[in-house]
């Protein structure tokens, strides 16, 4: 297999792995950003029973792209982590804070208060990052001979900050309609009136990044606005789930709300892609630049093919497990 062929297929591997990540880690951290504006504690018992069955497996993502991308593409490695350290160590933080009030905020009653809290800001940190982080990917790095030769904080710009604001907003939204989906009488009819505004607030940073992204990068501005294309296929697709969103709130419906969320962070991502593709290290490096050797790829490419079907049977298997509604008295704790 040539070596072009794996690296494509690694490439292909990664994107997946992060997509997974964002739609199924997005929606519980999105429930952590809102868990603040709950109407009350009971409220909060059913926003956290609803996640705390799934939230721990949708993680796995993260590790598996993660792992993927050191073996396969190491100058994403090399250059991200000296240009993003402070970044990666507060989404880490938060998703660290996260995962320990979900297993100490059942148990405890005198300090619940502050398990909440960790709760949302270990959640609404981790989601900052991660928009930062995706931010500072479209800005670009200043890198020389394969080496990130700038300072610890050229990834905190406003662009980056807006990006993670953006993000936020996403998750929430994101959180709102998977409590649609999944809470019914007062937490479910709170849940409605929070996903219009969220999906308001949410069109809102999608149009300002989009005018300021070509600003940003003249290559991007190019790919967009140099001749009509059909990369302008997703963001007419975004929009379409956006209003697909916007009628089925106002209808009631619960299925829909999530699935057309769901839609709207996919055809944003593909959108994302496309404008950089195949840069992987912007703003020069592409995806072959970045690559390990072959026989790296081909070893590593052959656990992977074994490991992804696994996690996908046994991630469908635990939403097929705790489908329907979460009622009060009932949760996995």
């Amino acid at each position: 297999m040539a070596m072009f062929d794996l690296t494509l297929i690694w490439a292909l591997i990664i994107g997946f792995g992060v997509i997974m990540y964002v739609l199924m880690d997005g929606f519980d951290l999105g429930v952590g950003i809102l868990f603040p504006f709950a109407p009350d504690e009971e409220s909060r018992d059913l926003m956290m029973n609803s996640v705390a069955p799934v939230w721990d497996g949708n993680e796995t993502w993260l590790v598996l792209g993660g792992a993927g991308l050191l073996g396969a593409f190491p100058l994403v490695y090399s250059v991200f982590l000296p240009a993003l350290y402070i970044g990666v160590f507060l989404m880490l933080a938060g998703l660290i804070f996260r995962g320990i009030a979900f297993e100490f905020r059942f148990k405890s009653h005198r300090n619940r208060r502050w398990w909440n809290r960790a709760f949302c800001w270990g959640s609404a940190v981790a989601s900052f990052a991660q928009g930062v982080v995706v931010g500072a990917y479209i800005q670009g790095f200043a890198v020389e001979d394969f080496v990130y030769v700038g300072g610890p904080l050229d990834w905190l710009t406003p662009f980056s900050v807006l990006t993670g604001l953006g993000l936020m907003a996403g998750y929430a939204l994101l959180g709102a309609t998977w409590l649609i989906m999944k809470t019914e009488g007062a937490v479910q009819a709170w849940a409605y009136r929070v996903a219009p505004r969220l999906l308001l607030a949410v069109l809102a940073v999608f149009a300002i990044i989009s005018v300021w992204t070509p600003f940003v990068d003249a290559e991007v501005r190019e790919r967009w606005f140099g001749h009509l294309h059909l990369i302008w296929v997703f963001p007419v697709l975004a929009l379409a789930c956006a209003a697909l969103l916007w009628r089925a709130v106002h209808q009631r419906r619960e299925g829909q709300p999530f699935i057309a969320t769901l839609g709207l962070f996919v055809f944003t991502y593909l959108g994302l892609l496309v404008s950089k593709w195949p840069v992987i290290v912007p703003p020069d490096y592409t995806i072959w630049d970045a690559a390990s050797d072959p026989g790296s790829q081909l070893f590593l490419l052959i656990g992977v093919l074994f490991v992804i079907p696994i996690v996908l049977v046994y991630t469908a298997w635990t939403y097929w497990v705790f489908r329907g509604k979460v009622r009060p008295g009932e949760g996995y704790h």
